[in-house]
This record gives C-alpha cells, sequence and structure tokens, in this order.
C-alpha cells in the first residue's frame, strides 16, 4: 500500500496554566501535526513537540524540514518499508529528534491503521498497564499542597514534583507533602538540572525516611561523573533526562560504574519508536529500569509513547501527563485515565481519532 500525501502543519495550543521548572516558564505550547495518507484513504497521524533548550530543535524547524523535498518524495513508498523510511529519515536529518519523531509516528499510526493492529500488538505488549505521575511546578508550600490535593482527589497515585531553584524549599515541599499522604501517594522528584552535588546530597540525607522513589536529571548535563561519588543505593533512583538523548548516550552511561539506575526515555528526544527502542533493549541488558516521560504533547505523542512503554519489560515508571496540560488538542482517544492509570485501547494503530477545532 503506497503513500498518496503528506501534510505536516504547526498549532500553537494554549495551556490549562502556566507552569514553572528550574529553567523555565510555559503558557502555551507549539506543536508540530503530519498526517501521512495511503492510497486506500488511511491517515497516520503523527506529532513532534520538540523542547530546543533540550535538543536544540524548535517546532519551526520541524515545520520546515518536514516541507523538505525529501519529506514530500516519500509519496509512492510502500507503507509496508516504513523502518526503511525512517532509517531513512535518520540519514537525512541527524539530531533533529522532532523531525524524527513527527516521521516515526506517523508511518507507525498509518502501518499499524494498514495492519488493523495496534502497534503495542505489532512490537508485543509486555506491560498491561502503570500508573502515572502528575506534575506539580516549582511553586511555595502552600501551593504545592493546594495543587496536591486536587490531583489525590481525582484518583492520581503518583506526584512529580518539579524542583532545582532552592533546596531548602524543595526538601520542605516533599516532607510536607510525605507528612499528609503518607503511603497514599508515591513522591518523585525533578530537578532538571537544577543542582549541584552538594544540594543533591543534602536533599537525599534530608528527604531519607520519605522513600522519594526517583530523583530525575538532578545535576547540569556532563556532570554525570560527580553521580558517581554517591553511594550505589542512592545512584539506584536517579533517573538520567536531559542527559539521555539517544542510544549512544545510553551505551555510555550502561556501563559499570553507572550514574543511573534509571532511564527516562521521551519520544522526542530520541526521534520517536525506533530510537526509543534501541535505548531500551541497552538498558535491559544493563539491568537499568525504564521511565517514561514527556514534553507538553498532542494526545498523538503521548499515546505514541505509551504503546512503545508498554512493549518493553523494564519498563517500570510513566510520566505521561503532557496532554492533561493542553486547553486543546487535535486527536481524542488513544488512552484513559482510570484512578490515575493509563490504559491504551486495541484499536489499530495508535487508536485516536482527528478532532476539529
Amino acid at each position: 500500500m503506497k503513500i498518496k500525501a503528506i501534510r505536516p502543519y504547526i498549532k500553537n495550543l494554549a495551556l490549562t496554566k502556566p507552569y514553572t521548572i528550574a529553567y523555565n516558564t510555559f503558557n502555551d505550547v507549539s506543536l508540530i501535526f503530519l498526517e501521512i495518507e495511503l492510497e486506500n484513504g488511511i491517515i497516520g497521524i503523527g506529532s513532534a513537540s520538540p523542547a530546543e533548550e533540550v535538543i536544540g530543535e524548535n517546532s519551526q524547524q520541524t515545520l520546515a524540514n518536514l516541507q523538505t523535498e525529501f519529506v514530500q518524495n516519500l509519496v509512492g513508498r510502500d507503507i509496508r518499508h516504513f523502518q526503511q523510511i525512517i532509517f531513512e529519515t535518520h540519514q537525512q536529518f541527524p539530531n533533529l529528534a522532532g523531525t524524527q519523531a513527527a516521521i516515526d509516528l506517523a508511518l507507525h499510526d498509518a502501518f499499524g491503521k494498514y495492519l488493523e493492529i495496534p502497534i503495542v500488538s505489532f512490537y508485543g505488549q509486555k506491560v498491561k498497564y502503570l500508573p502515572t505521575s502528575i506534575t506539580i511546578g516549582i511553586k511555595n508550600v502552600s501551593e504545592t499542597l493546594e495543587e496536591a490535593e486536587g490531583y489525590f482527589k481525582l484518583g492520581f497515585k503518583v506526584l512529580k514534583v518539579k524542583t532545582g531553584i532552592n533546596v531548602d524549599e524543595d526538601i520542605e515541599r516533599v516532607i510536607r507533602l510525605n507528612e499528609k499522604y503518607k503511603n497514599n501517594l508515591k513522591i518523585r522528584v525533578d530537578a532538571n538540572q537544577g543542582y549541584d552535588l552538594s544540594d543533591l546530597e543534602e536533599f537525599l540525607v534530608k528527604t531519607n525516611e520519605i522513600g522519594i522513589e526517583l530523583i530525575e536529571q538532578p545535576l547540569k548535563v556532563g556532570k554525570e561523573t560527580e553521580l558517581l561519588q554517591l553511594n550505589v543505593q542512592n545512584r539506584k533512583i536517579l533517573a538520567g533526562d536531559e542527559s539521555l538523548k539517544n542510544a549512544k548516550a545510553a551505551l555510555a552511561f550502561s556501563s559499570e560504574p553507572q550514574p543511573f539506575g534509571i532511564f527516562n526515555i521521551k519520544l522526542m528526544k530520541c526521534g520517536g519508536i525506533i530510537g526509543a527502542l534501541e535505548i531500551a533493549t541497552i538498558a535491559q541488558n544493563a539491568n537499568i529500569e525504564l521511565f517514561w516521560g514527556c514534553n507538553d504533547e498532542s494526545i498523538a505523542s503521548i499515546t505514541a509513547a505509551l504503546h512503545v512503554a508498554y512493549a518493553c519489560k523494564n519498563t517500570r515508571y510513566i510520566d505521561l501527563d503532557g496532554s492533561f496540560d493542553l486547553a486543546e488538542d487535535l486527536v481524542s482517544g488513544g488512552f484513559s485515565l482510570e484512578e490515575g492509570y493509563l490504559k491504551i485501547n486495541d484499536k489499530a494503530g495508535f487508536g485516536y481519532k482527528k478532532i476539529t477545532l
């Protein structure tokens, strides 16, 4: 079955509320969508939400890349050769993960619909479902507790607290959360490179009794070897995020001694499902657990991340709440949220459908 048409476009979508991390505050997001139409009328939809500060590519650049002759010349190619097309895409657009992801996801969705099976079934489902964390940005203690109560009432079981500006306030925030919810909520932390080693050591000591589930990217990219000064037990709960962009980085961090016991995989960092599976395989053979994350993203790419996450047997954590922050989206369905758990449906491809705004 041949590709009939390729249509890239950009949409600027408002967030339901602004949020702050260690290095930025966000109010809206520019998302890229890519439609790949087959001769029989099937349309595969992919989406990209590149974070320029992490991968060096923004949405405008992604759109321009998708409008090039290389992409338009994919018209006429057989969808059954989708993995070869993804390989060629990586050759044409090296180190441009947003561009790679948009093409990768649209091709996967079209291929799954062509076969009439979910993508997770194509790769083999290893995990049934997991609870996603829901993210609280950097704010004061009372605001943190107030937002946490709202999420708790909605049925979420895991909170991810953004930190990295003031370690003393960060410690107070998680201690107060633990005092209030104890075993009823698990707490994860994401410092977004905001700590130095002494900050991290202080945080670990003063929150030792809480049982923090994991700490995401505590130090700046390039400082990973400093983490080796920590004991193995502490390193086991550290998750590499901004440091972990591709399989090459995964291979480097898999060698003993390992700075991270967990790898955070984001499709927008590694260029889609094929890149994610490369990282996952390396992690599995190094006994490193997987934590699947996201940016502010459409249901389209969040659902794709769920499919590949549930296809990897070393997946332990998901943080796929990025579509919850959007005031609007271009697709619906794909997954359901049930008491904090994300469950994918059994429809072909990624199982979502396009809606009209």
